[in-house]
């Protein structure tokens, strides 16, 4: 840590009202006097997958939004986009200035977001950058296998493997049972060392439950945990998956469930339109009493 000025970090869990359910972040709303040493510190301490630092002040290409920098950062390294980091900043600023329209500034491009009330809750939507999806190689796939001990003949062939970006790079890899995809005990400096050599923030897991409902789960060993409770990021890139391949309409209404098998269970609704390549993703959220204040 550096003996720069630390501001107040707030903990917020997004894609859940509970603040036992979800994935926790760390947000700093004023973050402009930290250096990278400071922001990779406060992510380390806190040991959340992301915590999100916003750095100053922007114009927004949307008339009547609020436009912020803002920067990502895991226990091990800065990341380019957060979707649930981002969820966790708009409401801690809904919080603080009243629900209403933002853009974020990312290394990914700009992320509009929109917040509004819904009765007692606060509820924000993301909207991604524009999203690609790409072959995966047999031997890659194989890798990614064997370091997660899943037998090939456990995946689902209907939803076949695929890298996929909405701002970050997921590997694809899809379950053929709910129970496969409850069993995770993979090997983390094989899947990790795969990962960095194919720039992959996260491994996507997938159960399809019915034509709009899934189970997910994300490893995540390059950010320095063993798996992330709830990833925004990674529902806009299977969305975009799952539009490119023709698996769900152009227009959908998608529900995700992440974080069961860890005891975090939280959701995130993933929304596709027809004519707009970007995908949106949603949930609600909530602030995460401070410890020290306990």
């Amino acid at each position: 840590m550096t003996d720069l000025p630390q501001p107040a970090v707030l903990r917020y869990t997004a894609f859940s009202a509970d603040p036992a359910g979800g994935n926790p972040a760390g947000v700093v709303l004023d973050a402009s006097a930290m250096d990278d040493a400071s922001m990779l510190a406060v992510a380390a301490e806190l040991g959340y997958s992301e915590s999100a630092f916003l750095t100053g002040r922007t114009e927004a290409s949307q008339p009547g939004a609020h436009g912020y920098a803002i920067r990502y950062f895991s226990p091990k390294a800065e990341v380019p986009f957060c979707g649930h980091a981002t969820v966790a900043t708009a409401l801690a600023l809904a919080e603080r200035d009243g629900p209403g329209d933002l853009e974020f500034a990312t290394a990914a491009g700009p992320v509009p977001v929109t917040v509004v009330r819904e009765g007692t809750e606060l509820r924000a939507t993301l909207t991604s950058v524009e999203p690609h999806v790409m072959d995966a190689a047999p031997k890659d796939v194989e890798e990614a296998l064997a370091a997660l001990d899943w037998p090939a003949a456990d995946l689902d062939p209907s939803l076949p493997p695929r890298i996929a970006y909405a701002g970050a790079r997921h590997l694809v890899l899809a379950a053929a049972s709910r129970e496969r995809l409850a069993t995770l005990s993979y090997d983390f400096a094989r899947l990790e060392a795969l990962m960095h050599r194919l720039d992959l923030t996260t491994v996507q897991l997938v159960w399809r439950a019915s034509e709009t409902v899934f189970h997910v789960r994300d490893p995540f060993p390059v950010g320095g945990v063993v798996e992330d409770p709830a990833t925004g990021a990674a529902a806009a890139a299977f969305g975009a998956y799952l539009r490119t391949l023709a698996l769900v309409p152009d227009t959908a209404a998608l529900t995700l469930h992440q974080g069961e098998d860890m005891g975090r269970p939280g959701t995130l609704t993933v929304t596709l339109r027809a004519g707009d390549a970007r995908v949106r993703v949603s949930g609600t959220g909530t602030r995460i009493p401070d410890p020290a204040s306990a």
